[in-house]
């Protein structure tokens, strides 16, 4: 190995700091360094057994405690430390042997309740970074609600949302990642919604009512996001055949790429081409209920005939192939294979929690309860880097 023995290191080492930029290697940025190829080689080698170097992300930093060049030995590196993510450092050390030895150093962290609260001006989005909600948190938020909540089209000025989550904090105070929300609220149209957190018997975790009916529906309320519905159920005048006709299903207007989710579990039917629908993919998710969408731009190549698909799975792309005049997605749902309308059809609610499960929700509903009063709310939340 060319790199030197701890007892040949007679001179004190220097420190090096090394920042990634777009395009480097770890060879490259430590031959870079004045490190030989060889010292260099070993020091990847033995961080290999710990973290895969090609994981490096420009803007990491690298600390170096390099030996300088003596006559007799080249520029030797006692230790090389770095920081890949909030959750640890990595240290490459050498040892009295000549040898490198990687480890991670894991940080503690503890778990801390935040609340947070406010009220809707302009958008969610707003009302949330105000109340230094986090954006992944922010995230969770919506996917919980969604079942019940049309965010494009029903939030309105004076709705209102409350939380309390988990934040994980090193020992020194900072936040490095956040965890699940135990409780959230909308009122939205002077109507509140509160769900709580808790994992069934079978170790499923979703979030109930104070009844213990789950959150969660048979199907999404809109199956793509960011979106506006641009035709209705019902009769209208066909844009390109120029006549009266029943449209089965309601279209939404997004721009070309925009995903699209399945709606609900099921099985893909169909996957393919479909005449006037273009790209199109029908999903049966029981006896009872499939959806379909039409004028996708490309179908997600998991996405074939007989594959299942989970709530929330991408299955293509908003597109405007088939009869279609630009780029939206028309959506169905069909009930006893008769289509019907989506924003009308009263949707199968999820699991109802009974005996001892039910008895065990309510008395975490209750701790959550207390933790959540105890708690003033927040107004400056720190972000994870």
């Amino acid at each position: 190995m060319d790199s030197a023995s701890n007892s040949d290191l007679l001179v004190d080492p220097y420190q090096v700091e090394i920042e990634i930029s777009p395009g480097d290697t770890l060879m490259s940025v430590l031959t870079q360094a004045g490190i030989e190829r060889g010292t260099a080689h070993a020091l990847i080698t033995s961080l290999a057994t710990v973290f895969d170097p090609r994981g490096l992300r420009p803007r990491q930093r690298l600390e170096l405690s390099v030996v300088p060049e003596r006559p007799t030995e080249p520029a030797s590196v006692t230790e090389m430390r770095f920081h890949p993510d909030n959750l640890r450092d990595v240290v490459v050390s050498l040892t009295d042997a000549g040898d490198y030895v990687a480890e991670e150093d894991k940080r503690v962290l503890s778990d801390h309740l935040v609340r947070s609260e406010g009220t809707i001006d302009s958008s969610l989005y707003v009302a949330a970074r105000n109340a230094g909600v986090p954006m992944p948190v922010l995230g969770s938020l919506i996917n919980i609600f969604s079942f019940d909540v049309d965010f494009q089209r029903e939030i309105q000025q004076g709705d209102g949302f409350a939380l309390m989550f988990e934040e994980k904090r090193t020992e020194a105070g900072q936040t490095v990642d956040f965890g699940d929300i135990l409780v959230a609220e909308m009122t939205v149209a002077g109507e509140k919604k509160r769900f709580f957190r808790f994992t069934d018997d079978d170790g499923f975790e979703d979030y109930y009512d104070a009844k213990g009916q789950s959150v969660r529906r048979a199907l999404l309320r809109t199956p793509v996001e960011g979106a506006r519905i641009s035709s209705g159920f019902g009769k209208r005048k066909h844009p390109i055949l120029g006549y009266s006709k029943m449209h089965k299903g309601i279209d939404f207007a997004a721009p070309t790429g925009t995903p699209i989710y399945a709606a609900g579990d099921g099985v893909v039917e169909f996957a393919g081409r479909n005449g006037g629908y273009g790209n199109y993919v029908r999903i049966r998710h029981n006896g009872t209920y499939k959806t379909a969408y039409a004028h996708l731009n490309r179908i997600d190549s998991r996405v074939k005939n007989g594959a299942k698909v989970r709530q929330r799975q991408v299955i293509g792309y908003v597109g405007t192939t088939g009869r279609s005049t630009g780029p939206h997605l028309h959506y169905e749902v069909h009930v006893n294979n008769k289509q019907v309308n989506p924003l009308g059809v009263k949707l199968p609610t999820g699991k109802t929690l009974k005996g001892g499960e039910l008895a065990r929700f309510e008395r975490q509903r209750a701790e959550i309860e207390t933790q959540y009063a105890a708690i003033e709310p927040s107004t400056q939340v720190a972000q994870a880097d």
